[in-house]
Formats: C-alpha cells, sequence, structure tokens
C-alpha cells in the first residue's frame, strides 16, 4: 500500500506530523499517544530519523498488520512499527538523502518572530511560575534569547540548539533534587510502559528510549514545558 499523498511538511511539526499520520492509518482519530510512544519519538528524532522514514514505517508496518489472517487485537502503540521506521530509516540512510532540506521548505514563514515570540514567552512564563532559584536563569536565558528573536529567528538550527540546551539544564536541575521515592515512582511506570516491547528493540533502542522517557517525566514531575521547537503548534 503506497502512502497517501501528503503537503509539504515542515521539519519542526515532526511530532505533530508523526501523530496525526498514525492515527489515520490507525484509523481512529481520538487514540491517544502514550507516555512510551511521545519518548520513542523523541529517541527518533534525536537520532536523526527522517520524517518521511517515520511516515513510510507506519504505512508499512499497518499493512503488515493488515496482511495478517488473524489479528487478535489493534495496535495501541507506535512502538509497534518500530523495526519498520527503522528500516526506512536504514533505506534513507543508504540513498544518502536525509529528507531534511526538502522538509525545511517554508520554515521561515511558519516559525515568524512574532510565532517564536509567543511560544517562548509562555515557555519562559512558565519556568518563572514555578518559583524554583535554580530555575531563574534559565528563565533568564529564554528573556534573552526573545529579545534577539529578529536575528536569531533566521537560524532555526542555531536557535533549536540553545533550547536544547536550556532544557538539558532544567532536567539536571530537576534530577538533582527529585526526591527518592518520586524517581522510584518514574522508573515503575518506565518499566510498566516498556515490558511488551522489550524483546522487540535492541540494546540501543531501549537505553535511548528509557532516557527520553525518564527526561520527559522529569520536566512534566515540575510542571515544566519542552522549549524545543518540535513542540510548537
Amino acid at each position: 500500500m503506497e502512502p497517501a499523498t501528503r503537503e509539504p511538511f515542515n521539519y519542526f511539526n515532526y511530532f505533530t506530523e508523526i501523530e496525526e499520520h498514525f492515527q489515520r492509518v490507525r484509523g481512529t482519530s481520538l487514540f491517544l499517544l502514550s507516555p512510551l510512544d511521545w519518548a520513542l519519538l523523541e529517541t527518533w528524532k534525536n537520532s536523526g530519523v527522517p520524517l518521511e522514514a517515520v511516515l513510510r514505517g507506519i504505512d508499512a508496518a499497518f499493512e503488515k498488520w493488515r496482511a495478517k489472517k488473524t489479528r487478535s487485537q489493534l495496535v495501541n502503540s507506535i512502538a509497534y512499527c518500530t523495526q519498520a521506521v527503522m528500516t526506512e530509516a536504514q533505506r534513507a540512510a543508504d540513498g544518502g538523502t536525509s529528507g531534511t532540506a526538502a522538509s525545511q521548505t517554508g520554515e521561515s514563514a511558519a516559525f515568524a518572530p512574532e510565532v517564536l515570540k509567543t511560544y517562548l514567552s509562555g515557555n519562559e512564563a512558565a519556568v518563572r511560575s514555578c518559583g524554583i532559584a535554580e530555575f531563574a536563569p534559565v528563565a533568564d536565558s529564554l528573556a534573552r534569547i526573545i529579545n534577539e528573536l529578529p536575528v536569531l529567528s533566521a537560524d532555526l538550527e542555531a536557535l533549536e540548539q540553545r533550547l536544547s540546551m536550556l532544557e538539558q539544564k532544567l532536567i539536571a536541575i530537576i534530577r538533582a533534587t527529585l526526591p527518592e521515592e518520586k524517581a522510584l515512582r518514574m522508573r515503575v511506570e518506565l518499566d510498566t510502559h516498556l515490558r511488551p516491547w522489550r524483546s522487540k528493540m535492541t540494546a540501543p533502542q531501549l537505553s535511548m528510549l528509557e532516557a527520553q522517557f525518564l527526561e520527559r517525566a522529569a520536566l512534566e514531575s515540575a510542571g515544566l514545558p519542552r522549549l524545543s521547537l518540535f513542540y510548537l503548534r
């Protein structure tokens, strides 16, 4: 089954594109991705898996699932598509294309300074509202970025790197102050979500997935947003 024709996408809509495509192919638009699903998307994004490879992998996984004579249940996690996505990512790598250049078409318009200012201002306010002194330098850095947006918006890759660095600072602060019992609960939740998929992923895949899941859980435990442009909708 050939993937349906899609409008050109913006690379920074990585999560939205995948979420909507998975829901569309699954045939249930109200399906919500799990914390494990979101962590898995982050591992693919951070590993440089092209968006088109993920979408093709989802198509291939569902085509294989629908070809089965016996289907005991619906596909309830993007993790089901992992191997198909990795296969498509390898094909993209072998072909020497990442799809990045094509997918960045129109980014300047989609990420105009006023759009970025609204997004970053909301994130700065969320960081400050926590009232935690250690977070103040990160909020101050976000304020400086907002003031420099007329220049920074011309180089989204450099802007994304700065935001990712600030996000990692937040995560490091949270982990350093996280109560032991809360950290344990995060681990238990991770194991619960990951248990059905451990035998279907490689050790490096599992390691990256665990790290992303715990980073996401750390930010959520502090009521903090993701700072990356990938979360701008």
